[in-house]
This record gives structure tokens, sequence and C-alpha cells, in this order.
């Protein structure tokens, strides 16, 4: 009998899920059992970690109970000590007041014991003196019956005769100190007076005439001397100063009466510092940038003056002569400050009088024109004042004014009186200046003239405050034999011409130099 297709498959499918079916059951069956076996692990690995958890914590627990108790008893221990010393520092204080107490109870007893002495003495002087009083009551009555006189009497007697030889004595001794102290009043007078000039003149003549040059270190200084004191002579020979150099920490002193000259050598002494080259070649170079640039600041400050005035019109030259005069002092005054002050002054005057304020301006301040080559120029600054105004075409109202403010000449014009009137202003206000400083300055200048007086002499230096003159000579002219010669010729001619406190050394050089150029 042959079975239909459909029924074998049916047959099959049913077979088929009849398998499926079992597979899963066993399938579940096996995982539920794996899974039983790690919930089984896990349960016991959990007990096993509390288990030990619960050693560690009741471990943990017992060691912080030992390290507690540890540390009470370390606290009760040092709290012990503390309080044992504590009450050993009390016991001590209490043994020091007890020692005191005892020390002020045994002095207490000392001051009962002398206070009782005392008033023993007390008692003992008491009787005396009641036993005096009783004699020198005797004595005076029979003073009385002896002299005749009664006490009043005799106090006015005695009274009487001393104010007779007081009064004599008095007289006597008002004329010995009368006469002591006309004696010693010229000399306290000079001493007074010439310690006030000492002390006016040091300060103002230091201030005038010597520039401070700071050094980096005082190894420097063995720098600017130079092997045998090549470079300070070097530098003193080129620029005419003295260079002073002493104990004095980290500077150098420039000392010059010519400010010009000072500043170029402080100038060109700051650049050899900071540029740390020294030798003579460096030297001169620095000694004309110096030059260069003190002449860039007269340009400067002749123009300041003239800006500062609002006098225009001048020839350059003119303005360069101005800016001369910020290195010039005149009796300790600075010559274009004190110009400055002039011309303002005199125009203010002449505003208020109607007259020209800007001849007036333009007069005062030229007057002191001639101070800027008094220095090297031969002749009073008024002269010379006049010589370069007329040189450089200034108004013959400017150039008379110049020449009176001085009074040289009458003063013909306004302009002239006012100039000269402005001038006795600015210079006689109180400080404005210092007469010894000028005539200090006038006798070096007259030095170094008369030293440059001599034929075969270069160039005149006078340094050391006056206490030496530096003279160079023309070696052409003025052989080694001749050299001692003309040294005690210049000597002799200071001696005969010149009045100056103490010695002056005539120090002369003679130098010849060789110089060529490669090209």
């Amino acid at each position: 009998m042959q079975v239909p297709v459909f029924v074998l498959v049916i047959a099959a499918a049913v077979v088929g899920a009849v398998c499926l079916i079992a597979g899963l059951v066993i399938g579940y069956q096996r995982r539920k059992a794996a899974a039983e076996r790690e919930i089984g692990s896990a349960e016991e690995e959990a007990l096993r970690i509390i288990n030990e958890a619960t050693r560690s914590a009741e471990n943990k627990k017992r060691e912080a109970t030992v390290e507690a108790k540890e540390e009470i008893l370390k606290a009760r221990n040092e709290f012990d000590k503390e309080i044992k010393d504590r009450r050993a520092e009390v016991q001590r204080q209490e043994n020091r007041l007890n020692q005191k107490e005892e020390n002020l109870d045994k002095k207490l007893e000392n001051l009962e014991r002398k206070e009782d002495s005392v008033n023993a003495r007390i008692s003992a002087l008491d009787a005396e003196k009641a036993e005096l009083d009783k004699i020198k009551a005797d004595q005076l009555a029979m003073l009385e019956r002896i002299s005749g006189l009664t006490v009043d009497e005799a106090k006015r007697y005695l009274i009487d005769q001393l104010a007779d030889d007081v009064t004599h004595e008095q007289a006597q001794k008002l004329r010995e100190i009368q006469a002591r102290f006309k004696e010693e009043a010229d000399t306290y007078a000079r001493e007074q007076i010439a310690l006030a000039i000492q002390r006016c003149a040091a300060d103002h003549v230091s201030e005038a005439t010597v520039s401070v040059v700071p050094l980096p270190n005082d190894e420097m200084k063995g720098r600017i001397i130079g092997r045998e004191g090549r470079n300070i002579r070097t530098l003193e020979t080129m620029t005419g100063v003295d260079l002073i150099i002493d104990d004095t920490p980290e500077a150098i002193t420039v000392s010059c009466f010519d400010p010009v000259r000072r500043e170029i050598a402080r100038l060109a002494l700051e650049k050899l510092i900071l540029d740390g080259r020294i030798h003579p070649t460096r030297i001169e170079e620095m000694v004309e940038k110096a030059k260069r640039e003190v002449d860039a600041t007269i340009r400067a400050e002749g123009e300041r003056a003239v800006f500062e005035t609002n006098v225009h019109g001048l020839n350059p030259e003119l303005v360069k002569l101005l800016g001369r005069q910020h290195y010039r002092t005149s009796f300790g005054q600075n010559v274009l400050n004190h110009s400055i002050e002039v011309s303002q002054l005199a125009g203010l005057l002449a505003a208020e009088l109607g007259a020209n304020v800007a001849e007036a301006k333009r007069a005062g301040l030229l007057h002191d024109l001639g101070k800027s080559v008094d220095h090297e120029v031969e002749g009073s600054h008024v002269q010379l004042g006049v010589e370069l105004a007329r040189k450089y075409h200034e108004s013959e109202a400017v150039i008379h004014a110049i020449e009176a403010h001085h009074g040289d000449v009458e003063p013909k014009t306004i302009v002239a009186c006012l100039v000269q009137a402005a001038d006795a202003i600015s210079a006689a206000r109180p400080g404005a200046r210092k007469e010894d400083v000028e005539y200090y300055i006038k006798r070096l200048e007259k030095l170094e003239e008369l030293s440059s007086s001599f034929p075969g002499v270069e160039k005149a230096y006078a340094i050391q405050a006056g206490r030496e003159v530096r003279i160079m000579v023309r070696p052409e002219e003025v052989s080694e034999d001749r050299l001692a010669l003309l040294a005690r010729e210049i000597a002799n001619k200071i001696e005969d011409e010149l009045q100056y406190p103490g010695q002056i050394k005539v120090n002369l050089i003679r130098e010849t130099k060789a110089i060529e150029y490669a090209k």
C-alpha cells in the first residue's frame, strides 16, 4: 500500500519538531545546572570575602584599640611630666619668694635700727643747738658791751663797709674785663670772619672747580692711570685738567677752574670707562668726541637762550658764543642764566618806560658776550664784547649798551641805562655772586697767561687749585738744556708778578712725537 507524500512530509515535520523540543529541553537543563553551579560558587566566594572582611575589621579594630591605648598612655605620661615640671617651677618660685621675704624682713629690721640711731642723733643735735644758741646770745651780749654798739648798729656799719669795698672792687674788675675784651675782640672777630670765609669759599670752589666721575669698581683706577702713568698723563695733557685719584671709593675727581675743559675731561673719562678700552690713542679719540659733544651742547644752550628771551635774527656765531656762557661763571653766578635774566629785566623795564623792548632785550642778552672768549683772548670782557658785536654787525645802540654796562663810557641811551640797571639788579640780589671764586679764577688765568708768554711755550694749564702750572713746550724750539733754565725764568716771573698762598710748582713737559700713516 503506497503512503501519500504529504503524509510523509507531515510525519517528517512532526519528528523534527519533537527532536527540536527535546534538544531545547536538554540544553535548558544543562544551562540551568551550569548556572546553579556558578551561583553556588559565587555564594561561596561572597561568603569567603565577607569572612575575610570581618576578620580584617576585627584586626583593624584591635590595632586601633591598641594604638588608642598607647596614645592615651603617652599623653598621660606627658601630662604627668608637665605637671611635675610645673610643680617644680612653682616650688622654685615659692622658695624664691620666701628668700625675698626673708631679705625684706632683714632690711626692715636694719631700717628700724637706723631710724632709732637717727632719732638719737637728732635729739643730741637739738641739745647741742640749744647750747650753741645760748653761747651765741652770751657772745652777742659781750660784744655789745665791748663795742658799745647794738646788733642793728653793727649790722649797718658792716653793710656800709662791705658796700664800699664791693663797689671799688666792682669798678676795678669792670675796667679789667673791658681791657681784656678789647684785646680779645679783634682777634676773635678776625677768627670768626676767617672761619666764615673759609667755609663759604671752600664749598663754593668745590662746586665750581671740581667734578666727580663715578667708577664701576676700584680696579678701574689702575687702568685709568695706565702703565707708568701714561694714560692719566695723556688725558691731562689733552684736556688741561688735573685728575685726582685718591682713596675715595669708586670715584675720580676732575679738577680745573675752566669749566669747559673740565666738562670735556669728564665726558671723555665717562666714555672711556663705558668703553673699557683705555690707552693713549683711544683717549685722544674720546677727547675729540667729547669736544664735539660739548660743542653741540653749546649750540643747544645758545638756542635755548634765544628762545627764552625771544630775541631773533642773531648771527649763528653769536648764538654759539652765548652757548659757551653756559660753562662760564662770574663771581659764582652762571653767566648764561645771568644774561637771560638781564635780558628779561631790561625788557620789563623798557616796557614800563615805553622804550624799545626788543632792543633792550637784545642788548641785555649780549651785554656779557666778551666773557665767552676772555679765557682765550687778552682784554676785558667789555672790550671783547664790543669787538664781537661789531664783528657780527650788531646795531650801534646794542654795541653802546654793551660798552656802557660797567660804566666804562657814559650811557647815552635809555637802553644802555636799562641794561646797566638790569645787570646791577641781577648781580646784586642776595646769594647771586661770590667774589672769592672770581678772584681765584682770575689768579689762575693770570698764572696761565704769564706762563704762556715765554717763547717756545705751546700750552699752559694751572692745576691743583693753582699750586701747580703744567707747561707743554715745543721740542723744536726748547732744547733739553734750555728746559731747566726756562723753568727757572718762569718761576722767577711768577714770584715777581703774582700774589699767591704757599708755593707753585712749575712743571715743564717736552715731548716729541712722530706720526706717519700707512696707506
